[in-house]
C-alpha cells in the first residue's frame, strides 16, 4: 500500500503539471491509456476474453476506475491534492463501515464525515465545485473497492487489462472532443509521457491494489488505504508546493484516525 500510495501521487503530481496544456479529463484518459498499452504488452489477453459476462464486468471496472480519475484529476485541479484525497477517502471509510457495522465502525465514519466537514468549511469558499467533485470521486471509489474486488482471483491482471483497454478506447470520442488545437509536444515526447503517466499513476498502483485486495478483502483494503491522504499531502508539498491550512490538516487527521480506528 505504501508503494501504491507513493506511485499515485508522484504520477498525479506530473499530471498536474500537465493541466495548462490538457484538460483534466483528457490527462485522466492519458492515464488509463497509457497504462492498458502497458498491459496488453505484459499480459496479451485472448480476444474472447473482451466479450461476454467477463468482459462486461472487466469493462466495469475499467470505466469506474476511469471517472473516477476523471473526477479526481478536475478536483486536483481546484483543491490541493492532499485536501482532495482525504474529501474523497470518505467513499472507502463508508465501504468498511458497511463491511463490518460494529460500534467501533460507526463512530469511525462519525469522525471522517467530521473531517471531511472541517476541511469543506476551510476550502468552500475557495472552490465549491472542487469539494463536490473530491466528493463524487469519494462515491467513485468506493465503487471502485466493491468491483475491483470481484475480480481480485487469478485471472486480475488479465481483467485489469481488459477493463482497461475498454474504458480507454470508449472514452476516446470524449478525448478527442476536448483535446486542445495545439499542444506545443511533438508525438513521440507526448507518448513517452502518456506512457510514464500510465505506468506510475494505473499500471503500477492498481495492480498493487489487486495484491492487497487478493490478501486481505474489499473491508481490510479501504482500511489499509489511511496512508494515502498523508501520502497524498506530503507529495503535494514537496512537488507541487501546497502547503495546507491548520483546518485542512486537523481534517485530514480526523480521517486518517477515522480509518486507524477501523483498523483491526
Amino acid at each position: 500500500m505504501v508503494g501504491s500510495g507513493v506511485s499515485l501521487y508522484l504520477g498525479a503530481a506530473i499530471a498536474v503539471g500537465l493541466f495548462d496544456v490538457f484538460s483534466p479529463v483528457v490527462v485522466a484518459w492519458f492515464r488509463i491509456a497509457g497504462a492498458a498499452v502497458i498491459l496488453l504488452a505484459l499480459h496479451r489477453p485472448k480476444v474472447s476474453l473482451f466479450v461476454g459476462e467477463a468482459g462486461v464486468r472487466a469493462a466495469t471496472y475499467g470505466i469506474i476506475t476511469l471517472a473516477m480519475n476523471m473526477t479526481f484529476y478536475e478536483a486536483i485541479a481546484r483543491l490541493p491534492m492532499g485536501t482532495a484525497v482525504a474529501i474523497e477517502f470518505l467513499g472507502p471509510v463508508a465501504v468498511a463501515a458497511v463491511g463490518s457495522r460494529s460500534v467501533r465502525d460507526v463512530v469511525s465514519l462519525i469522525l471522517a464525515v467530521l473531517g471531511v466537514v472541517i476541511i469543506s468549511g476551510a476550502v468552500w469558499s475557495d472552490s465549491a465545485l472542487g469539494l463536490l467533485l473530491a466528493l463524487a470521486a469519494g462515491a467513485l471509489w468506493a465503487a471502485y473497492i466493491v468491483v475491483g474486488s470481484r475480480i481480485a482471483g487469478e485471472a486480475s491482471w488479465t481483467s485489469m487489462t481488459v477493463g482497461f483497454t475498454w474504458a480507454a478506447v470508449l472514452a476516446s470520442p470524449v478525448a478527442l472532443l476536448l483535446w486542445p488545437a495545439s499542444t506545443g509536444m511533438a508525438p513521440a515526447p507526448l507518448l513517452g509521457l502518456v506512457l510514464g503517466l500510465g505506468l506510475l499513476s494505473a499500471a503500477i498502483p492498481y495492480s498493487l491494489d489487486q495484491v492487497v485486495l487478493r490478501m486481505a478483502g474489499s473491508a481490510y483494503f479501504a482500511v489499509l488505504q489511511a496512508i494515502l491522504p498523508i501520502v497524498a499531502a506530503v507529495i503535494g508539498a514537496l512537488t507541487l508546493g501546497q502547503f495546507l491550512s491548520l483546518a485542512e490538516i486537523l481534517g485530514i487527521t480526523l480521517v486518517v484516525a477515522a480509518v486507524a480506528l477501523r483498523n483491526p
